[in-house]
């Protein structure tokens, strides 16, 4: 994934944020290729910053499966 607003070699010096970050992006942009891992966006769901509404979607997929 290639983001030039981001200085992600910085970013990945903090892990947690990183991912965070990474996730929010994935979502919000498109996977392409890439897949989210489910116990991990279980875990960091509620950390997001993403519409509402998708984040709304999510958790009832995810409480669903």
């Amino acid at each position: 994934m290639y983001n030039w607003t981001v200085d992600t070699a910085f970013l990945k010096k903090y892990p947690d944020k990183y991912n965070i970050w990474k996730l929010e992006q994935l979502i919000n942009f498109g996977l392409k290729l890439e897949k989210i891992d489910k116990v991990f966006l279980k875990t960091h769901i509620n950390k997001l910053r993403i519409d509402p509404d998708k984040k709304r979607f999510m958790k009832f997929i995810l409480k669903n499966d």
